[in-house]
């Protein structure tokens, strides 16, 4: 990870908390690290809670220990401390991605899946209009991935507030139908149906399903060139990697939030660090297979899984092929 990515690995730690209402400041245009002084603690340190704080109206320790929270599971760090009056210092590691790929092959689709809400139980009240029953739906899954117990009951109970919206199966299919009622936020009117159905880079169900099915070809033609995905060297895709090293926290987020729109935009954001990576995986011409080449497959297989399981928490289909 080199301070460029540490930057923007902790710009994206402050949007999450800002996107949650932990924090309630302007999310700066850049985040300012530099190699920690003699005596420090760690490799790279960075003021960004001292200078926070005052509009967040919290101390500058709590604003660190809201953003400390966010990089605990980043791709590339080791460690995070708070030091001093509210100082992030932090240790990197000397491969972010096996780390990544490898927690991914461990859990499979469940990976994010966790027991942050374990203890915790959840009444939600019945619901009978069609968007908001969708998102209910999609909220219980949401929230037992993260350890709540859920229970849903006709009298009483939270209700999940949605602008209301036809689950339109007949015309558009079940994938398209869910995703013009699920990316949207529950506030906020239904994505227009119609360009759903387009196999268009503007469709955003497109994108997210069409890079699923690149990740499928990509074995199959890495099987047929010798080349079988396993981490054996460093890959160069920090977007990719923040997208995977991110995942955990979103899911958490869409749970504690009753948002599913933020795991439907995430697996947006993920689909396209793919799509932009995917050229760069397999040997081109007379490029011979290597080790890289496996690590870069390893790479693009996790983003696919992780792909299939969001998209199975939304309960969309991941076609192998389109």
């Amino acid at each position: 990870m080199t301070p460029a990515d540490l930057s923007l690995t902790v710009l994206h730690a402050v949007r999450r908390a800002v996107d949650d209402g932990a924090l309630r400041v302007e999310v700066p245009p850049r985040i300012k690290v530099e190699r920690a002084r003699p005596g420090g603690s760690g490799e790279y340190a960075s003021n960004v809670a001292l200078t926070l704080a005052r509009s967040a109206g919290r101390s500058a320790r709590e604003v660190a220990g809201i953003i400390e929270e966010r990089l605990r599971d980043a791709p590339g760090l080791r460690g995070v401390e708070i030091t001093g009056p509210g100082f992030l210092n932090f240790t990197l590691r000397g491969d972010a991605g096996s780390e990544v790929v490898r927690a991914i092959r461990t859990a499979g689709s469940s990976y994010g899946h966790g027991t942050a809400l374990a203890g915790t139980t959840v009444r939600l009240a019945e619901v009978t209009e069609s968007r908001a029953a969708l998102v209910t739906e999609v909220v219980v899954r949401l929230l037992r991935s993260q350890g709540a117990e859920v229970e849903t009951q006709a009298v009483g109970g939270e209700r999940v507030y949605v602008h209301p919206g036809a689950y339109d199966v007949e015309r558009l299919g079940s994938d398209a139908a869910r995703w013009a009622l699920l990316r949207a936020a529950p506030h906020d009117r239904p994505l227009d149906g119609a360009p759903l159905l387009a196999q268009h880079e503007r469709n955003s169900l497109f994108r997210v399903r069409y890079a699923y099915s690149r990740v499928r070809r990509l074995l199959v033609n890495g099987e047929q060139l010798g080349v079988g995905p396993e981490w054996e060297d460093l890959v160069d895709a920090p977007a990719l990697l923040h997208a995977l090293g991110d995942h955990p926290a979103v899911l958490l987020a869409a749970a504690r939030l009753r948002a599913p729109d933020r795991l439907a935009r995430h697996l947006e954001s993920l689909a396209d660090a793919l799509l932009a990576f995917q050229h760069t995986v397999l040997p081109l011409g007379d490029e011979k297979p290597s080790a890289t080449h496996r690590s870069r497959l390893a790479l693009a297989e996790a983003a696919g899984t992780v792909l299939a399981g969001g998209l199975s928490v939304l309960g969309i289909s991941a076609p192998d092929r389109i």
